[in-house]
């Protein structure tokens, strides 16, 4: 049997990287992504703060907390210390036979940030894990009221809630459903409340009556006593580009829902955690507050696969007097986890990262909007704290999209890699619902790291109408 190395740093790789499939065995994992031929990822060697550097030494700044998700940086000594520490004492124990010290604490920490109405705290390993969870949650807790007609989760076109089959289901992707849907239970879907490319005869305000209108005739014609749910993502990720939903369509959203007698589950996924300039992004609509959270990415900041759910004291105990919840994973609740969790949600809170986030985002915002009057392909900027996202048009007048052949959100992205900064980029439904780049730095990002950030993205910009030949 082949001898592990212990230390990840002291390695006998070779140099330069081999192209990728250009190997018998092994290979890193891009190799199930990229055309074998292709050429290597630059290689991590360490990263710290906003910063990672290669193996070259290269530095880069990470403008996109790698996938929306490293919320306070890179290095931070307070989580590097309780991951060591939880490690010597217990890396694992299942809950069926053990509490754990950091599972208990983390959930009261982190169920007093969240507020009243999100007193139990379910941990599991990530998002697509997570939202799982709070579906198969609602569903038992329909169960146990009685109502076990309801199934039906309502969610938005497009939208993204995870890689599982059933968080896919209720995604709004056709091109994943092109080639999963023989797996999966379809869900009803009913259009997104967009804020820039509006269809023709509505403006942002009426769009959004006319979105919420949909959601309720569409509760109503799949029959109300089978709709279990309606899943959103207040603050949008990559498949909305940090859509901002109209204030008039939250507000019609809860009050729907709560006619009908339906769920509704927030998949705070990626704006949860303070990226948005408050701790739940539903509390910038505080007439749209959810039954069901759902946090991950930031959660565990990239130290730590972590998921969580947070749903209301008593309905949970109705699921638990019921027979208990009739799920779980490996990993639910493990220690490890929840020690990273507890000491990420400390310095979150204790270091006034929420209060930085709504600073800097505004900040990033006054630049990015910049950008726009500026930029020829630079078509809207949207997103709230340090959840923004940049849309690129081929046709600003009309506001029209490049191909999905141009690829113009890669191009971008790859561009500002050479010039040393990350962007995080996702073409949700193919890149069909057009091209948009997230500029997310993490919470810990200064007034001079956001004008850097702005600069090096206007460079990268530029770089990119060159490339995409727009004048």
């Amino acid at each position: 049997m082949a001898e592990l190395l212990r230390n990840s740093l002291d390695h006998h790789l070779a140099e330069p990287t081999p192209a990728l499939g250009t190997l018998e065995r092994g290979e890193p994992v891009q190799v199930f992504a990229l055309p074998p031929g292709s050429p290597a990822r630059p290689r991590i060697e360490r990263a710290e703060g906003i910063y990672m550097w290669d193996s070259t030494g290269r530095r880069y700044v990470d403008a996109g907390s790698g996938p929306v998700a490293c919320n306070i940086g890179y290095g931070n000594r307070r989580v590097i210390e309780v991951l060591h520490r939880q490690a010597e004492a217990a890396t694992f124990a299942h809950p069926g036979t053990f509490e754990s010290a950091a599972n208990r604490l983390f959930a009261e920490r982190l169920s007093a940030a969240a507020g009243p109405g999100y007193e139990r705290v379910f941990v599991v390993s990530g998002g697509s894990e997570a939202n799982e969870a709070a579906i198969k949650l609602a569903r038992q807790m329909a169960v146990a009221r009685g109502e076990a007609s309801r199934w039906k989760v309502v969610s938005r076109q497009p939208s993204y809630h995870g890689s599982t089959l059933g968080a896919l289901s209720v995604s709004g992707d056709p091109a994943a459903h092109d080639m999963f849907g023989p797996l999966m239970q379809r869900m009803p879907k009913v259009p997104a409340p967009v804020t820039y490319r509006i269809p023709p005869g509505f403006d942002q305000e009426s769009w959004a009556g006319h979105c919420a209108d949909v959601l309720e005739r569409t509760i109503l014609e799949e029959g109300p006593d089978t709709v279990l749910a309606f899943m959103q993502e207040p603050v949008g990720g990559l498949a909305t580009g940090a859509l901002v939903p109209h204030a008039t369509y939250m507000r019609r959203v809860r009050e729907i829902c709560d006619r009908h007698g339906v769920l509704l589950i927030h998949d705070e996924v990626m704006s949860g955690g303070g990226r948005t300039g408050a701790f739940l992004s539903h509390e910038h609509w505080p007439d749209c507050r959810p039954d069901i959270v759902v946090l991950a990415k930031g959660a565990g900041a990239g130290y730590f696969p972590l998921g969580v759910v947070l749903a209301p004291r008593d309905r949970v105990a109705e699921v638990a007097a019921g027979g208990g919840f009739m799920h779980g994973h490996t990993a639910l609740g493990n220690p490890l986890a929840c020690a990273v969790g507890l000491a990420v949600l400390d310095e979150t809170l204790d270091r006034g990262l929420v209060a930085n986030a709504a600073a800097q985002g505004a900040r990033l915002r006054a630049r990015l909007d910049d950008l726009v009057e500026r930029s020829p392909i630079v078509g809207d900027v949207r997103g709230k704290g340090l959840l923004m996202a940049l849309e690129l048009v081929a046709d600003k007048a009309a506001k029209t999209p490049f191909s999905a052949a141009a690829m113009a959100d890669g191009t971008l992205a790859r561009v500002a890699m050479e010039q040393g900064m990350i962007l995080y980029q996702r073409r949700t439904n193919a890149g069909r619902d057009g091209d948009w780049v997230m500029v997310a730095p993490p919470l810990i990002a200064t007034a001079a790291e956001i004008d850097m950030i702005a600069d090096g993205i206007a460079a990268a910009v530029a770089e990119t109408e060159r490339r995409l030949g727009v004048a």
